[in-house]
């Protein structure tokens, strides 16, 4: 028999040989005790929305000028207001949260399927092999988190993709030294050392066991790390690095409002809270996934 959890426990094989499901609570019900985290599930749903079909929220053109609306506060016509173009800001925002969220989502898988990988092998084959791949591993958190991604980008040049591709780059140690950590856990674990006296192989109790358990806590991890990618994504734009104007974007929609601080500050203030309700959303999500996980016991 075999013990499938999330983290060793120490929990004794059940009898019946048939598996169960154990869990800290049901997740509806959870939702109902928190409504917190209702709100946050809400919230993304709201955003992933508007990330797929934008004009569920702003049927008009982001990209339209009109000189006579400009700088107009909030009202119901314009919910943001509207720019120095004249340009509605709600619309753009609405429009912006796809680049915006792609470029957090590619950048987190980057770096959970490069670290992840890097992981497994140190963690597999340990001995030389681990220490040398954990040195790159320390180097790389060594230097700044910024510095890194600007690095990349000179490299490669200005853009949202480029953006994710330096994110994901640079999210790789984080992953690596995680997936490692949790392999030698579970592999030390009791149930997968039963594994050997069941007569399984080296490389069946790998994929069967230690893999599946070690990946929860990676996966929940990359759930609250996307929250990390929507805000270097809005940095990076903020600083010029992102898509060109007049292409609407998170960051970049923050930083043509800053000359405008003064008097217009619903420019920059406005879109910046969505950033901020949007990364506080999946980080509140992603703790309930780690907290919450279910525990399978076979």
């Amino acid at each position: 028999m075999t013990i499938l959890e999330a983290k060793e426990t120490g929990a004794s094989t059940p009898p019946s040989g048939k598996p169960r499901l154990r869990a800290r609570g049901g997740r509806a019900a959870g939702l109902l005790h928190s409504p917190g985290l209702l709100v946050a599930y809400l919230w993304i749903i709201v955003v992933l929305l508007a990330a797929v079909h934008p004009s569920l929220f702003a049927t008009g053109d982001p990209l339209r000028q009109d000189a006579s609306q400009m700088l107009l506060a909030p009202s119901p016509d314009h919910l943001f207001g509207t720019d120095d173009f004249g340009r509605d800001q709600f619309t753009r925002t609405a429009w912006g949260t796809r680049l915006s969220l792609q470029a957090a989502i590619i950048a987190v898988a980057i770096g959970l399927v490069s670290g992840s990988l890097i992981g497994l092998v140190a963690g597999a084959l340990r001995g030389k092999a681990d220490s040398v791949l954990m040195r790159v591993v320390d180097i790389m958190l060594a230097v700044p988190s910024l510095i890194v991604s600007l690095a990349i980008i000179s490299a490669l040049g200005r853009g949202t993709l480029n953006i994710a591709v330096a994110i994901g780059i640079n999210s790789t140690a984080g992953f690596a030294r995680l997936m490692r950590s949790e392999v030698l856990k579970v592999g030390n674990a009791k149930y997968v050392e039963a594994s050997v006296f069941a007569g399984h192989g080296y490389v069946r109790r790998l994929f069967k066991h230690v893999v599946p358990n070690a990946s929860r806590s990676v996966l929940a991890a990359a759930t609250m790390d996307i929250g990390t990618a929507i805000l270097t994504v809005a940095a990076l734009s903020f600083l010029g690095l992102g898509a060109p104007p007049p292409t609407p974007e998170w960051g970049l929609l923050v930083a043509e409002g800053r000359t405008f601080i003064g008097a217009q500050w619903w420019l920059s203030l406005l879109p910046g809270l969505v950033i901020v309700a949007t990364v506080l959303a999946v980080y509140r999500v992603g703790r309930s996934f780690n907290r919450g996980r279910t525990r399978v016991v076979a």
